[in-house]
């Protein structure tokens, strides 16, 4: 059966495509001249500066009002950076320098860049409070495990965005920061009453929605309290009822990428899930990264077909497609697009850095980087100290098949510096740092989110609260080898 061309555009217009490759292909441009809300863009849609610039252009040519969304966090979070990692620090770093104008000039700068380059909304701040330190989907995204200091400087990057004319989209609402799955993966579970989610999660979103926030961003968690045995994203009292009614969030209700596991594999495919997400309350769908337009027609098909058959209300749709107008308009506003300080990054990377010990002992060293692996949020992003050592050795390992007699072999008599990404977790980095200390100078840099483990006997232990270029760059700086 054919679908209702009035119904297929409103289906459209709630939905973020996305497309592979540099340049767009004719169905991505095509699908935005005939209602579709926008795209979203990933690592593999940016190759320089240039390319980028021509292809939103090349968008927004289709259709002048288009979104085009990307996950620009900064720190291990990046697509303008995919290739090199991000000059600026992300969110823990902010977080533990805790300066909040340092944070709305931080993400002033991220805007400034994304408005640049055509880019209206950006996928971001992560406002979670991380509060399981074994989390391993948020971990350095998060501002912290404080609910105050997240509040407050949730406030503040979505104050500097929208400064720059882009969009903010507060995430993971109503907050991923206490997990201990990801939900690319699976459909985890926060356990808590609700006083506890009010106290603990939601006071950031709440100072997000007061600064302005344009949009915010659902989750694909469950939380029985509120959503039953349902994601958030698919949660009417979670979305109408909580976002929507208590915190009187006017913007648009975005969810986060429907092909993820946490949504698709509860609602039986991403049609469905579509279907489940407008009827929750949701306004803007990211599909995902993996799409064409057969899966776009499919989703829109799937839409129209539910307005038809009771399970979701015309109303709601044309309500949903409205308020994702309603954003791109904002986001289609001219703004004047101001310069920033290019070094704004790194000294915002060398405020973060914690320094315990002396680096006195350390000069001249073998620099071990450990092999870490990355989630899926992330993807691979080069980190680590190696482009910015002034000719001192690198090494990249891996910890199960290293042993202490290679790494003292290479090193000779030279001092070790160690550098890893949540080095406390892995028993076998512990032992060998612990026991290399025995023998000789020995440096740690961790890049990950921080824990209370010191090795002892190690001279020198630095935490970076990230892994980002401009992290790198500070960590090389302090032990004195950029």
């Amino acid at each position: 059966m054919a679908t209702d061309p009035g119904l297929r555009r409103l289906a459209l217009g709630t939905l973020l495509a996305a497309f592979d490759g540099p340049s767009a292909p004719d169905w991505a441009r095509a699908l935005l001249a005939e209602g579709l809300a926008g795209h979203t863009l990933f690592g593999a849609n940016v190759t320089d500066p240039g390319q980028l610039t021509r292809l939103t252009a090349d968008l927004r040519a289709a259709r002048p009002d288009a979104l085009i969304a990307i996950d620009e966090e900064g720190g291990d979070v990046t697509r303008l950076g995919h290739r090199t990692g991000s000059p600026y620090p992300g969110n823990a770093a902010l977080g533990a320098v805790d300066d909040p104008e340092l944070t709305r000039r931080v993400y002033a700068a991220i805007g400034s860049d994304l408005a640049t380059a055509g880019i209206n909304l950006n996928l971001a701040p992560t406002v979670d409070v991380n509060t399981a330190a074994e989390n391993p989907i948020i971990g350095t995204r998060s501002f912290g495990a404080d609910p105050d200091l997240v509040a407050r400087h949730s406030a503040a990057a979505v104050t500097g965005l929208q400064v720059a004319g882009v969009a903010a989209c507060a995430k993971h609402f109503p907050g991923h920061g206490a997990t201990v799955t990801d939900s690319h993966l699976e459909l985890p579970t926060v356990d808590v009453p609700l006083d506890v989610l009010r106290e603990r999660d939601l006071p950031p979103f709440a100072a997000a929605v007061a600064a302005g926030a344009q949009a915010v961003m659902s989750a694909h968690i469950r939380v029985p309290a509120l959503t039953g045995e349902r994601p958030a994203t698919f949660s009417r009292e979670a979305l109408s009822g909580l976002l929507r009614g208590e915190y009187a969030f006017r913007g648009a209700i975005v969810t986060d990428a429907l092909e993820m596991r946490g949504a698709a594999a509860v609602a039986g495919g991403i049609p469905q899930a579509a279907v489940a997400a407008l009827d929750a309350g949701a306004d803007l769908l990211c599909i995902g990264a993996q799409v064409n337009r057969e899966l776009v027609e499919a989703v829109a098909a799937e839409i129209a077909a539910a307005t038809g058959d009771g399970r979701l209300g015309l109303d709601r749709l044309e309500d949903a497609a409205a308020r994702a107008a309603a954003l791109a308009a904002w986001s289609a506003s001219p703004r004047a697009v101001t310069a920033h300080d290019p070094e704004l990054g790194l000294a915002a990377a060398r405020r973060a850095l914690l320094v315990e010990g002396s680096v006195a002992e350390l000069a001249s060293p073998l620099v071990v980087q450990f092999v870490a692996g990355h989630s899926i949020a992330e993807g691979r992003v080069p980190w680590g100290l190696g482009p910015h050592l002034n000719g001192t050795e690198v090494v990249e390992v891996v910890a199960a098949s290293t042993t202490l007699e290679s790494l003292a072999a290479r090193a000779g008599d030279r001092p070790i510096v160690l550098v890893g990404r949540r080095i406390h977790r892995s028993p076998a980095i512990r032992g060998l740092i612990e026991k290399l200390a025995v023998e000789r100078p020995v440096g740690v840099v961790e890049m990950g989110w921080p824990s209370s483990w010191r090795p002892v006997g190690v001279r020198l232990f630095l935490t970076t609260y990230g892994a980002s270029l401009a992290n790198g760059r500070a960590a090389a700086e302090a032990l004195h080898l950029a």
